[in-house]
Formats: structure tokens, C-alpha cells, sequence
């Protein structure tokens, strides 16, 4: 929080919370945070119902995430998805269509819903295997080196999204939960999780099995870059024309 500037005095947060580990235990730590630190700010939560019953009701996942935050004393918004995906083909082609799809729809919704109600940041609950694992998916399926961001500033500034878990590892998040006695409800992806990130998360897996502390040391390396040593003809130009 304090090396990415993340909260400050009056802020307006609102936390995605998915139902899984990550987001529970996020909305927990920053409830907590709230009571003890030396500054104050507004939290709520919100959550996109992929499946929604119709006449402004939820659905059973909305419904149940819904009564677990409330049960910690936290409100939650829902929001009925605009999209939801079909049971389909699982080949690699059409589960990056739809994963795609589902998470540039499900971002719409909650970058509208913090900005018709004055939320100036949006928390998510990554943690340090997603910043890993993002890396991996980008340089193997995009063909870039980058990640996703502790803090990223959106819209010239009027939203930030802010991941407070991000020096985390999925195994500490999951003892936090424990810790807590959060327990996740179930996703209702219709891939059944069998994603390009899942195949990423097993290759990392198997790395670090012969390559221990892999994951620490190429999350250190996410913040020691070295350009010079990067085939980048743009920024050699640039760096030539600078010098």
C-alpha cells in the first residue's frame, strides 16, 4: 500500500469480489485496514451476477456472495451481467474468445458502476502468482513483456485500480482465508476453469519444481528491468537520439 500510494484520506473503494479466496479475503483485509489505520475511506463491494434470475433478482452465486459479506458487515452491490457465456467448445481458440469476452464485459460493468457512483478506486484481488502467471501469458501468447500493475491509473486519473494482495502468494492468501474462515463459492465458468492461465499456472508449477524460488526471483525481476538487453529497436532509437 505504501510503495504504490494506494490509499489516502476520503478515498471511495470499492472492491470486486468474485466469491473466490482472493476477493473474500481482500475485502477482509481492507475492512480491517480501515479500523486501523491512520486514515479513513469509504468501502464497498460489488459483485457481477453471470448468472441472474431475472426481475432484479440474483442469482444463487450473487445471492450467496452477497450474504457473506453481509455476514462480515459489508455491503455489496450487485450487478446483472449484460453477457454470459454458453457452455461451448473448450478448445484453446474459443476459450480465449470467451474468457476474453467475459472479462472485457465484466470490467465494462464495474468501471460504469465506479464511476455513476463516485468510486475514485476500484480493488481487485490478484496476487503475486496472477502478476507471475500474466507475465507468462503475455510473453507466450501475446508477445510482449509486461503485467498486470500493483496501481494503474485509468481515464486520465479519475479511476485507479489498486491490487493490495499483489506481493502475496496464492498459498498465503489461501492461509489468510483460513485464517479468517472465509470459505469460496464455487465459480460458474464455463470452461470449468481449463483456461490458458491454468495451463500458464501448471508450467510455472513444473518450473518451480526444478527451479525452486522461481516465483520469487522472476517477480523481483518484474521490477529490475534492464532495456538495453531488450531487442526493442524503438527504444534503442530513442535512447540513441536522447544520448
Amino acid at each position: 500500500m505504501a510503495d504504490y500510494a494506494m490509499l489516502a484520506q476520503d478515498d471511495r473503494v470499492l472492491v470486486a469480489v468474485s466469491g473466490g479466496a482472493d476477493s473474500l479475503v481482500l475485502a477482509r483485509v481492507l475492512q480491517l485496514w480501515r479500523q486501523r489505520a491512520p486514515i479513513d475511506y469509504t468501502l464497498r463491494c460489488v459483485h457481477v451476477d453471470m448468472q441472474p434470475v431475472g426481475d432484479g433478482r440474483p442469482g444463487p452465486v450473487a445471492a450467496e456472495v452477497k450474504g457473506l459479506l453481509a455476514e462480515m458487515g459489508l455491503v455489496c452491490d450487485i450487478l446483472p451481467a449484460n453477457w454470459q457465456p454458453e457452455r461451448l467448445d473448450t478448445g484453446a481458440a474459443a476459450g480465449k474468445d470467451v474468457c476474453f469476452q467475459c472479462s472485457r464485459n465484466r470490467r465494462t460493468l464495474l468501471f460504469d458502476h465506479a464511476r455513476r457512483n463516485g468510486f475514485g478506486l476500484l480493488a481487485l484481488g490478484h496476487h503475486r502468482d496472477d502478476i507471475i502467471e500474466t507475465f507468462f501469458l503475455n510473453l507466450t501468447r501475446a508477445g510482449n513483456l509486461s503485467t498486470m500493475l500493483p496501481r494503474q491509473d485509468l481515464f486520465s486519473g479519475r479511476l485507479s485500480l489498486v491490487r493490495p494482495l499483489a506481493y502475496l502468494s496464492k498459498e498465503e492468501v489461501g492461509r489468510l482465508a483460513a485464517h479468517f474462515g472465509l470459505m469460496p463459492v464455487r465459480s460458474l465458468c464455463p470452461l470449468s476453469e481449463q483456461t490458458s492461465r491454468r495451463q500458464v499456472q501448471k508450467a510455472v508449477n513444473a518450473l518451480e519444481e526444478h527451479l525452486p524460488e522461481a516465483r520469487a526471483t522472476i517477480f523481483a525481476a518484474l521490477a529490475n528491468l534492464r532495456p538495453d538487453y531488450l531487442l526493442d529497436a524503438r527504444y534503442r532509437r530513442s535512447h540513441a537520439n536522447r544520448a
